[in-house]
């Protein structure tokens, strides 16, 4: 099976310009998805998971299905002011400004093994902020995996030291 086939290229969305790499044919489609799951489970080499890290909003589908799968427990990160209990924070670099994430302080504990997942890897901002959180508060980071890396953004830099794998590269 060809998962390229289950990504649908959208032009000038969100904004002029952009090509927007959209993943619902492939969540629309149980087999394309069952696929994609195994493909991220097996690039993890067996390591053990405490827990699966999914970056709000796109990182909730396929890291609710890791964390089943790894029998790990599932953590958000989200935006400021959407998680209900007390938070932990970092603030990173865009190209157009900052931005901000959160996650509850009680959600990873010291010497957790933690997967991060996230759809797509582009410059590497919301990523390196998700670690930082997950290292804030003592989680060991085993591997960061994404549906798709988008290569000619370059994310990868911001994440030396990382295991990172991508199921799909453009």
């Amino acid at each position: 099976m060809s998962l390229e086939n289950y990504i649908r290229d959208i032009q000038d969305f969100p904004k002029e310009g952009i090509l927007f790499k959209d993943i619902t044919p492939l969540l629309n489609n149980a087999e394309a998805t069952q696929e994609c799951l195994q493909i991220l489970v097996k690039s993890l080499n067996g390591h053990q998971i405490n827990k699966v890290v999914g970056a709000e909003s796109r990182g909730f589908l396929f890291g609710m299905l890791l964390a089943q799968e790894l029998n790990a427990g599932f953590v958000p990160v989200r935006k400021p002011k959407k998680l209900p209990y007390e938070t932990v924070s970092v603030t990173y670099d865009l190209e157009y400004g900052t931005d901000t994430l959160e996650i509850h302080k009680d959600a990873i504990q010291k010497g957790d093994k933690v997967l991060i997942h996230d759809d797509v890897l582009a410059t590497g901002g919301t990523a390196k902020a998700v670690c930082e959180l997950v290292e804030k508060l003592g989680g060991e980071i085993v591997q960061l995996n994404f549906l798709m890396e988008l290569k000619f953004l370059n994310g990868r830099e911001k994440l030396n030291g990382y295991d990172i794998f991508a199921v799909l590269t453009y």
